[in-house]
């Protein structure tokens, strides 16, 4: 069988731990048998990146930039125990946060639903999608320890000179302090991103934040929102008989637990990361949901929502067998690849990931998963499967049904 040929490459960023075993695995397995597959690869891989002085981070973004379409395996953000188990030059920050930066764009996040895979949420009906501003706040920050007794202050100092000053608190101490900002250019694509996803798609959407408390940073948020919306997309959600409404975050939260679903949730940078898990895990896992990074400039960075599975990557490297869930890091090749398909007029690429996406399902619903789904399905009789068998299950199922 000849493989598909690519025009032009996409940005293929490795990751961390698990992860990283499951995406060579994906590659062997799913997608060079079929793919004449093209990349510019970079190794996020926190030691790579600790080598590089975070440096092949910002390449990384910046050859997105150029190509289009990227995908990437998840990264380890390190912490205290990070910096002494890689010997760390420095506790870098996060490569999702740094990338989200630099692309300035939000990040949608949907639950992969499959039959047997019932929501933990019995009113749940159809798939919430979370929508994250990617830029700022906590993941942009500036952060430090006071030692002793002083004051903070924060300060701003125009171009011209003149300077805004407000005491934050006045430390008898020793405490911590922490500096965020967003911009409101960033905050203006964000809601342009989650107005227009809502139109395509058909969708209400939500937003959700706390001006109540924040009566300045998150109450931007929240007057930028309304007036977009009330210029640009008001008469055009009322024609597809749509919605859009504000509630604080508390009050969302509450709601979600009692919706049927079907729905956008757009979320600040940190609630976003927040709730996506959450509903994600209601939905049935982490491992199964859909993450892409769409920026103003028409670029897409998709990836996997979860973490590198770091006891999982630890049992491999005793030689003991994992049952990791691959579906999230699966569907971010063949979100990838249809992108680049579609970009490229590569009418054979875009069906090859629908068809492998369907491959992924069916082989789920014949009772063949991981042992995460394993322990929550309806489906009897199901076999458990470790991390290689399932994959090398998804490609039985692809080659048996003939798709290709």
């Amino acid at each position: 069988m000849d493989r598909i040929m690519m025009k032009a490459p996409l940005v293929e960023m490795d990751g961390d731990e698990m992860t990283r075993i499951l995406w060579k695995m994906i590659k062997d397995e799913l997608l060079l048998p079929f793919v004449d597959l093209r990349t510019e690869y970079y190794d996020l891989g926190l030691e790579h990146r600790n080598d590089t002085a975070d440096q092949v981070t910002a390449a990384a973004a910046e050859a997105t930039l150029k190509h289009g379409v990227a995908v990437k395996c998840a990264t380890i953000t390190p912490n205290a125990a990070r910096m002494t188990e890689y010997n760390l030059k420095e506790m870098w920050k996060s490569p999702n946060g740094t990338i989200r930066s630099m692309l300035d764009g939000t990040v949608f996040r949907a639950p992969i639903v499959v039959k047997g895979i019932e929501p933990m949420v019995r009113c749940w009906k159809a798939p919430i999608t979370l929508a994250r501003h990617a830029y700022g706040d906590v993941y942009k920050n500036t952060e430090f320890k006071v030692t002793g007794a002083g004051k903070a202050e924060l300060v701003f100092t125009a171009a011209d000179g003149a300077q805004i000053r407000e005491t934050i608190h006045e430390f008898d101490g020793p405490g911590i302090l922490q500096g965020i900002h967003n911009t409101e250019s960033s905050i203006v694509s964000f809601a342009k991103a989650c107005f227009n996803f809502a139109a395509d798609t058909g969708q209400d959407l939500w937003f959700a934040t706390k001006d109540t408390i924040s009566k300045q940073y998150d109450h931007t948020f929240k007057d930028i929102f309304q007036e977009i919306y009330d210029k640009e997309y008001r008469h055009q959600f009322a024609e597809k008989g749509i919605t859009y409404f504000y509630t604080l975050i508390d009050d969302a939260v509450a709601r979600v637990m009692r919706d049927k679903g079907g729905f956008i949730w757009a979320c600040k940078n940190y609630d976003g990361d927040v709730m996506s898990d959450m509903v994600s895990a209601a939905f049935g896992s982490l491992a199964m949901m859909t993450s892409v990074l769409v920026s103003p400039a028409g670029v897409y960075e998709y990836e996997a929502a979860h973490g590198t599975v770091q006891r999982h990557y630890y049992q491999h490297l005793a030689g003991k067998e994992t049952s990791t869930n691959s579906v999230a890091t699966i569907f971010a090749w063949t979100g990838a690849l249809r992108k680049r398909g579609g970009l490229d007029g590569i009418e054979d690429l875009v069906r090859f990931a629908d068809q492998m996406e369907k491959a992924v399902l069916s082989t789920i619903e014949s009772g063949k998963m991981t042992k995460d789904l394993a322990m929550i399905t309806s489906l009897k009789d199901v076999s458990v499967l470790n991390s290689r068998e399932f994959i090398q299950a998804v490609r039985h199922t692809y080659e048996a049904k003939d798709f290709h």
